[in-house]
């Protein structure tokens, strides 16, 4: 027999101690002591956990509804290094909110740092927690309208933030065979390309 009740707990349940900064550099690391609620009832003893405080993120990924093509970047991420052949990756287009809630104006100021674009018209796919356990972001994923007949692999990105992006234009067949073999394997690129093959012949239609 399915059970249809869920236990709904909200912040009300947990009961936090002021939250104390560990380190503050390019990344911020505060500790975390809390107590919540209990499934079987009562309260859980005291638990400490270290959180990576990120901010928001956006990542983009620009589509041509006419060549049925994409466009990804290709850029070094340390943080792979220890699990991948090379850890320069091909992802979407994505940046730090830096606090705004305007997400679209971040999207289009990180399209044009990281790739040259110019966007309009952009679609909002949804949001997730990139890991919870550990850290505070939240990332929101879009889809934009482009034209890429026109558009050549080039080289972008601040020099003032250490940034050697290359683009690369795809068709969304190729990448999806890049997908499925598993070149690409970061979360938010992953989560664009599953959710414009859901979506792509509505997308196709919408903007064609």
């Amino acid at each position: 027999m399915v059970n249809k009740s869920l236990v709904k707990f909200t912040h009300k349940d947990v009961k936090i101690k002021p939250v104390i900064n560990l380190y503050k550099g390019f990344f911020q690391v505060n500790l975390y002591q809390f107590e919540h609620a209990l499934f079987a009832g009562g309260k859980s003893k005291t638990i400490r956990r270290e959180i990576l405080e990120r901010g928001d993120a956006i990542a983009v990924l620009p589509y041509d509804p006419i060549s049925d093509t994409i466009l990804l970047i290709e850029q070094i991420r340390i943080g792979a290094i220890k699990s991948k052949d090379s850890p320069w990756l091909l992802e979407c287009i994505a940046g730090m909110t830096d606090g705004s809630d305007d997400y679209e104006a971040v999207v289009k100021k990180e399209a044009f740092e990281e790739a040259g674009l110019e966007l309009d018209e952009l679609e909002f796919m949804l949001s997730y927690l990139s890991s919870p356990g550990g850290t505070t972001e939240r990332l929101h994923l879009y889809l934009a309208r482009a034209d890429l007949s026109q558009i050549e692999s080039g080289v972008y990105g601040l020099e003032t933030e250490g940034e050697d992006i290359k683009t690369h234009i795809l068709t969304v067949d190729d990448a999806l065979i890049r997908l499925n073999n598993g070149e690409m394997d970061n979360a938010a690129t992953v989560i664009c390309m599953q959710w414009l093959a859901l979506n792509r012949e509505k997308m196709a239609s919408k903007w064609a």
